[in-house]
């Protein structure tokens, strides 16, 4: 029943959404902001339709719901762009995952430590879910009409880039923040990282090429639509994260190599499955997890935070990734308009969702852990889903005057 109802309202907002069509990129407003108002309207905070436990008390199917998500959206990225054009962003997508990324996980954990008097593990979880930009909500801010309107290709093309990248190589920095908040060691945590990321890489990239290869050889004997080839991504994606789970290896990353090679196997000519399935993520499939999101976030928990919640909320937002990115604007080849708006929108989202209930299955985490990166997400996903078409147009008119 409850579960029902959450399609349902997923189902009806995508209606809506492909009613607006482009005309909701020009609001204030964005389809996971809509889908977490709507959960939480139906949530137990206001009707009680859905009466959910919060995710403080159970958060594995959200895991597994991000699970998913995160995967269609990062092949998608992989698939959005020739790889042709990946190279020329290789320099400022590789400073903002081994420079930008630990810097704003570290930034986040001194915001959490100072803010909420979080000790050094808990501290260190928060820094490290948070760190990743989420290739969900990123995409609903570089796609479109308005988007390809207003920003240039090499800023949407990076931030999309490094949205599919990080998800999967923030493992990593969750490993090391784990060893220091419970008993995996040192040792152990930096041998499963090598192993989680050497064998993401590798594992995706046989998968893409063979992927790659079999849609070629059913193309010499027989035209393959679009949308069958659009299905075909998706199920690849979900083989991949599959295959990862079964030899223990990072998913989300082996999905975004895979989709990068399947691009470079199949060839420009016949990449035509990007637009459907970055449409149905970004537009659609986003809606009902965030309807399911809003109908489980902890109020409960938020309350006991008190002033703190919001105080580390706004902070984490305003001094995670802007400071950072303006830092490194002349390594980025960035102008000032440019490294204002990519600081900006680097939005906390799915992925966090994703490493914050990982964290929690593989650790007892201090319920503050939880609430605190729950309460982030949803602040960043109501202030940028508000900031996205003003932000374009702060961006347009900074540019013409720089």
């Amino acid at each position: 029943m409850r579960v029902d109802v959450v399609l349902l309202a997923g189902g009806l907002l995508a209606v809506l959404v492909a009613a607006l069509s482009d005309r909701l990129r020009r609001l204030p407003l964005s389809e996971p902001l809509l889908g977490l108002a709507v959960g939480v309207v139906l949530g137990p905070a206001v009707t009680g339709v859905v009466d959910l436990p919060p995710l403080t008390e159970d958060s594995a199917w959200l895991h597994t719901a991000c699970r998913l998500l995160l995967a269609l959206s990062v092949v998608a990225v992989a698939l959005r762009y020739p790889l042709r054009d990946v190279r020329s962003s290789v320099r400022p997508v590789t400073l903002l995952l081994l420079v930008a990324m630990p810097a704003m996980a570290l930034v986040t954990a001194g915001l959490s430590a100072l803010v909420l008097g979080a000790g050094l593990g808990a501290a260190l979880l928060l820094g490290a879910a948070l760190s990743p930009t989420d290739p969900v909500l990123a995409s609903s801010v570089v796609t479109g009409r308005p988007a390809e309107s207003d920003l240039p290709a090499r800023d949407r093309q990076v931030l999309s880039l490094e949205s599919g990248a990080n998800d999967g190589l923030a493992l990593p920095l969750v490993l090391v923040a784990l060893a220091v908040a419970g008993p995996l060691g040192a040792g152990a945590a930096a041998v499963e990282a090598v192993w989680q990321v050497v064998g993401a890489v590798v594992a995706g990239g046989a998968a893409g090429w063979a992927g790659g290869r079999a849609l070629q050889a059913g193309e010499r004997h027989g035209q393959t639509s679009a949308g069958a080839v659009a299905l075909y991504t998706a199920v690849l994606a979900f083989a991949v994260l599959g295959l990862s789970g079964l030899v223990h290896v990072d998913g989300v990353l082996a999905v975004f190599v895979a989709g990068l090679t399947f691009a470079g196997a199949v060839g420009a000519t016949e990449r035509r499955a990007d637009v459907p399935v970055d449409e149905a993520v970004t537009r659609f499939l986003v809606l009902p997890l965030f309807v399911g999101l809003g109908a489980v976030l902890p109020w409960a928990a938020w309350t006991e935070l008190g002033w703190r919640g919001p105080v580390l909320a706004g902070a984490v937002l305003l001094l995670r990734r802007l400071p950072v990115v303006l830092l490194l604007r002349r390594p980025l080849g960035l102008r000032r308009p440019d490294a204002a708006y990519l600081g900006w929108f680097g939005p906390v989202g799915v992925s966090a969702v994703f490493y914050l209930t990982l964290e929690a299955e593989r650790l007892a985490v201090d319920p503050v852990v939880l609430a605190a990166g729950s309460l982030v997400v949803a602040a960043s996903t109501l202030v940028h889903g508000m900031t996205a078409a003003p932000g374009r147009v702060l961006y347009r008119r900074a540019a013409r005057a720089s």
